[in-house]
This record gives structure tokens, sequence and C-alpha cells, in this order.
């Protein structure tokens, strides 16, 4: 029996990314790093800045997503993201542009806690890609 499921990225653009071959997806949820195998409960969550990986028989592709909506149902995984880049192909210029403006934004002063901790977290995670 096989182990796959289907996965679909949609950022407002596009459809982002469509695999039917995919055998685990870790995504980056609010409450922690959440891998997802097939027959997985159903379930919404909602996404912080990191990493996404997606295990296939064509390998490991590892993707860039500042937030989200994930909906695993019926052995299909839906991710709704405004902002999604393929690990392997974004710029090192492109990635300390965004780190510059992630860490003005976490240098203000009237920002909330949630924000901050959302800034962090991008900071965090771009200084892990470059």
């Amino acid at each position: 029996m096989t182990e796959e499921f289907k996965l679909e990225v949609v950022n407002p653009e596009k459809s982002f990314l469509l695999k039917e071959d995919v055998t685990e997806v870790v995504v980056p949820a609010f409450e922690g790093e959440m891998g997802i195998l097939k027959d997985h409960i159903s379930i919404i969550s909602f996404l912080k800045p990191g990493i996404i990986k997606v295990y296939s028989k064509s390998g490991e592709e590892k993707y860039y997503v500042e937030d989200g909506i994930i909906e695993f149902k019926n052995n299909n995984l839906s991710i709704l993201t405004s902002s999604i880049f393929s690990v392997k192909d974004i710029e090192k210029n492109k990635i300390d542009e965004m780190l510059k403006v992630a860490e003005k934004e976490s240098a203000k002063d009237n920002i909330s806690d949630q924000a901050k901790f959302l800034i962090d977290q991008k900071i965090e995670v771009l200084r892990s890609i470059n």
C-alpha cells in the first residue's frame, strides 16, 4: 500500500506547488514543527516564519514561508501562504534585504509582543538560510 498523499501550496499569484507523491511534510506551525504523514488526523493550523520540508519520491525540497494556514484532510495537504520561496533558488541578496527589513522592524519601540515574536522567528530562519 502506498504511503503517499497530495500536497498543494497556493500563494496570491498562483498555485505554487502541486505534488501527488509526497511521503512527509514538516511545517513550522505555531505549536512547533509538525510532521504530517499519510492518514494524519484532520487538522487546521497557522504557520509561523520557517522552513517547510517536503519529502517525496523525487527527494527533499525546502521552502521558506513567512505565514499561512495549513489544512490536512482526506490525505490532501493544502498550504495557503502570502509568501513562499524555494530555499535553493532564493538569492543571497534577497535574503540579506529581507533580513535588514526584519531587523529594523524588530528594533522598533512600539511593537507588540506577538509581532516581535514573529519577526524574531523570521530573523532566526533567514540567518539559518544565509
